[in-house]
């Protein structure tokens, strides 16, 4: 590792830099920002973007529900994975997640918080097997790791789990926090009840209260919420609210909490999330995959961080334009959510920390104390090609893709060069054999 990078540009919290090197530690810290010292070692150097929701197993199914099937929807789609979900073993997901995490670092994506909730084993024992195939993936790919793993005990509201959904569900709150304690010490950790479907709203206070002083006050807590339109319309008719409005009635709602979609959220929704300072986290290319709809965020001003969800394609880049695009699309205008400075620089750093935060609180910035977390474009980037630091951002959320990335750094180290792994094996070969088999 390098103590040592020079950037010509170099995007920080002050905005676009220009010639300035970065000092390192030997862990991979940022310890100084100065002047250019030396040739450039890059063109543009930008945070490492956290994917801040991923299922890193249903990389597997990429491409493979798309036949038309009556009416087909998020619950038709379902059905492949619960069939998925129930072949894979240990062995399986560490060859998945590896793909998924090569795919993810190739992408511009640095850090992933891991919505896990594959965790018993196909026979139907319990324990961290599972988990702990996707912690040694990870490792061996070199994406930093926040795992979240999912507490899942009903098949929706008031009604008992499904048979395919006997590899996703805890017993008891006991038997999760367990788990929690079996994986204490192996990776990052956070905590994620799946959602108000999936967790009875008794439940739900004791699981993040224990949590909470289990793994730490500022632990990250994620949850899918306001998704689908039957499950707004279900709580509504369960608890007499909509999922954001009983959430602020019964948790301890603030900024720890990280609300995945909220794609159906009522501007009165909108307005609790931003009170409360939570995280909203946008899946666009999934969402628009199982066509759930749009979160409104052209008029949300509060925090916002993105995930590969589905992980049918891993690319930041992408993931925040179909954001942008989404939203003009919806209001039929442009510039969404552009300020004055662009669309590409306030949009990248605002979902960089929005993740960040959503991972438990690592990177998302390049500024001293920082971990050298980095996604270097190339200065032969066509999508690049005639810009200045006004407005290589805006290019790039327009036009380019991860095919713009030349080289990605995790704490100072290089992970990929030129789209290639950087001393690492291609996980390809037996992601391809393992789908083969599993799909078959």
């Amino acid at each position: 590792m390098t103590n040592r990078l020079t950037f010509q540009y170099l995007l920080t919290p002050a905005g676009m830099e220009r010639d300035r090197t970065l000092e390192l530690s030997e862990a991979g810290t940022i310890t100084a920002i100065g002047p250019a010292a030396g040739p450039a070692d890059g063109f543009l150097a930008l945070p490492g973007m956290p994917n801040a929701h991923s299922h890193a197993f249903q990389r597997a199914l990429a491409g493979s529900a798309e036949a038309r099937l009556g009416e087909d929807s998020f619950w038709s789609w379902r059905e492949a994975m619960y069939r998925l979900a129930n072949r894979v073993t240990p062995d399986d997901m560490l060859v998945i997640a590896r793909q998924a995490f090569a795919d993810m670092l190739r992408g511009g994506y640095t850090t992933v918080a891991e919505f896990h909730y594959l965790h018993g084993l196909p026979d139907g024992r319990c324990g961290a097997a599972m988990a702990d195939a996707v912690i040694e993936a990870a490792a061996e790919m070199g994406i930093r790791l926040t795992l979240l793993p999912v507490f899942y005990q009903a098949g929706g509201f008031d009604a008992a789990p499904q048979p395919e959904q006997r590899r996703f569900v805890h017993e008891s709150l006991d038997d999760y926090l367990g788990l929690l304690e079996d994986l204490r010490g192996k990776t990052a950790l956070g905590v994620a009840p799946h959602s108000l479907r999936a967790v009875p709203a008794a439940q739900l206070p004791a699981l993040t209260d224990t949590a909470r002083e289990l793994l730490g006050a500022d632990c990250p807590i994620h949850i899918h919420i306001s998704e689908q339109t039957g499950e707004v319309d279900q709580c509504r008719e369960r608890h007499g609210a909509t999922p954001v409005e009983w959430l602020a009635q019964h948790v301890a709602l603030d900024r720890n909490w990280n609300l995945v979609h909220a794609t159906h959220a009522t501007a009165e929704e909108r307005r609790l999330i931003q009170e409360h300072g939570a995280n909203v986290v946008l899946c666009p290319l999934t969402e628009a995959y199982l066509g759930d709809g749009l979160f409104a965020a052209g008029g949300f001003d509060g925090r916002i961080a993105i995930g590969s969800d589905s992980n049918i394609r891993a690319d930041a880049i992408e993931e925040l334009r179909w954001l942008e695009f989404g939203q003009r699309l919806a209001d039929r205008k442009r510039a969404r959510l552009a300020t004055s400075q662009g669309l590409g620089v306030p949009l990248w750093s605002a979902a960089a920390q929005g993740g960040a935060a959503a991972a438990g609180g690592v990177g998302g910035a390049i500024e001293i104390g920082k971990p050298a977390d980095l996604v270097v474009l190339g200065a032969d980037s066509p999508a690049l090609a005639g810009h200045d630091d006004a407005t290589l951002l805006d290019a790039l959320l327009i036009g380019g893709s991860r095919a713009d990335i030349a080289t990605v750094y995790v704490g100072g180290r290089k992970r990929v060069e030129r789209g290639a792994l950087a001393g690492q094996a291609d996980p390809l070969p037996d992601f391809d054999a393992a789908v083969r088999r599993l799909l078959q």
